[in-house]
């Protein structure tokens, strides 16, 4: 609704199944041409400013007219708008222009107290968007690939990959997803997207020094690639609002993903949701203890979505591999310079070293705390956004069965990596356990440009219900409609 239906405090009002009083504050927040989203899921209220709703609307309305623009473009032009902006990021003196606007973004998030770990435009970053656009550049084109074909007696019927449509991201601040997002050109699609507002400096000076450049020469039109220029949590909002969109595509995790998801279901938007994250891993009977070992030291590198968050062990066995699994945590530390945090559940902590005070840096900031603590087992379902100290749970179960009905009741039902060597132990995890993707190695596999050779637009989780006839790994040539086409030979067909 608009703020024009007159809203004042006190006012009650109905929203599905729940029923919200307007406070004083909201009241007095509406300006005139402002629009009130109302959700369904929880009966809260959003404000949507007049000039974001209107940036929006426009950002939605030009993609779509580039859509329509782009079945006209040829497969080798996508190619080349891909190979170009590899080249662009190549180039010092455009790259420069780049970094000093991360480096300004940088020094703001530092100023205002927020993390810079994902932020920071890093050689490495680069280098990775460098290979993921030529990755692309070199793909199999999907748009109008034939996925099958039924023979009859006088006609055949092709089943054809499709475009999409427009597609809608809400990126967390980093700055490399400019390779996932223009991954949908790939299949024919547009994009429309938002990037966390750490990150928005650095993400115009790659609109304008890099994917407008390419898109323009290329020959593609220019609004295939839409970046919302806004900081307002807002313009996310009015985005998966659209009913427009194809498909939304919700990055990061947490109530903020998922208030994104219900917006979009809500307003008749397919969606794509991260979830919470955190990997889980099970010891076997049967574990390999230099497998064990390395598994965990490599999933503990650094705090991303598919890192190590529990480890479940065998208790008769928690002598041998808690000790284990402790040295490889403190390896991963060592090599950033810190020391692990590990959380001891239901008898864990009898295997722990002596407490010891250290610094705990985490996503909200630092302070000083008991190297091991011991919790309960509702915590399993805590995801710790850890900075540099890594930071998981150690729980102790009664044999395997009991690890997979705890991953199955606490778990975001992620990813789960079972260590043995022990066939039956491996298939009965992978049978029993509600999980998109299993392992028996180290965790951080789970990833689309890794795993697949596909820049990953996005990852989901189990974490509200299955996913209808896809993986977990949402790519930019996997977002497709499919159409069907008839070829008639007998021209007396009929039924």
């Amino acid at each position: 609704m608009t703020s024009d239906a007159l809203l004042r405090a006190g006012d009650l009002v109905a929203i599905g199944r729940h029923r919200t009083v307007i406070s004083q504050e909201f009241a007095e927040s509406l300006e005139p041409g402002d629009q009130v989203l109302a959700l369904s899921h929880n009966g809260q209220i959003r404000r949507l400013p007049k000039a974001v709703v209107e940036l929006v609307d426009e950002a939605v309305s030009s993609a779509s007219r580039a859509f329509a623009l782009l079945s006209d473009v040829s497969d080798e032009a996508i190619n080349e708008f891909f190979g170009l902006a590899a080249e662009a990021l190549q180039d010092e003196a455009r790259f420069s222009k780049v970094l000093q606007a991360n480096q300004r973004d940088e020094e703001s998030a530092r100023a205002r107290g927020r993390s810079v770990t994902r932020l920071v435009l890093s050689e490495n970053m680069r280098r990775d968007m460098i290979a993921a656009l030529l990755m692309w550049r070199d793909a199999s084109m999907s748009r109008d690939s034939v996925t099958s074909r039924t023979e009859h007696v006088g006609w055949s019927v092709e089943q054809r990959v499709a475009p999409l449509g427009v597609l809608g991201f809400v990126f967390e601040g980093r700055p490399n997803v400019f390779a996932d997002a223009t991954g949908v050109l790939k299949g024919g699609n547009a994009v429309v997207f938002r990037i966390g507002s750490d990150a928005l400096g650095t993400a115009n000076a790659m609109m304008d020094v890099i994917i407008r450049p390419s898109l323009i020469e290329a020959g593609l039109p220019i609004d295939a690639v839409v970046l919302l220029n806004s900081p307002e949590h807002a313009a996310g909002w009015s985005l998966f609002s659209d009913s427009r969109l194809g498909l939304a595509v919700a990055r990061g995790s947490g109530t903020a993903v998922s208030e994104l998801g219900s917006i979009a279901q809500q307003s008749g938007v397919p969606v794509s949701l991260h979830g919470t994250g955190g990997a889980w891993m099970i010891v076997g009977e049967d574990a390999s203890l230099d497998r064990l070992e390395t598994s965990v030291l490599h999933s503990l590198d650094r705090k991303v979505c598919n890192t190590l968050n529990v480890v479940a062990v065998i208790r008769d066995l928690a002598p041998v591999h808690v000790p284990i699994v402790l040295k490889a945590a403190e390896m991963a530390a060592s090599a950033r310079g810190t020391r692990p945090r590990v959380h001891a559940i239901q008898g864990a902590e009898e295997f722990m070293p002596t407490d010891v005070n250290i610094a705990v840096r985490r996503s909200e900031g630092e302070m000083s705390e008991q190297q091991v603590t011991v919790a309960s087992v509702e915590s399993l379902g805590t995801e710790y956004e850890w900075e540099e100290n890594p930071e998981f749970a150690i729980v102790l179960v009664e044999d395997i069965n009991e690890a997979v009905e705890l991953f199955n009741m606490y778990s975001p039902q992620f990813i789960v990596s079972m260590i043995s060597e022990n066939d039956m132990e491996q298939e009965r995890v992978w049978s029993l356990t509600n999980a998109p993707f299993f392992g028996d190695g180290f965790t951080r596999w789970v990833d689309g440009q890794f795993s697949l050779l596909r820049p990953e637009l996005g990852l989901s989780n189990w974490e509200n219900g299955r996913l209808f006839g896809r993986s977990g790994i949402l790519s930019g040539d996997s977002a497709f409609t499919v159409r069907l086409r008839v070829h008639q030979t007998d021209e007396k067909l009929h039924r």
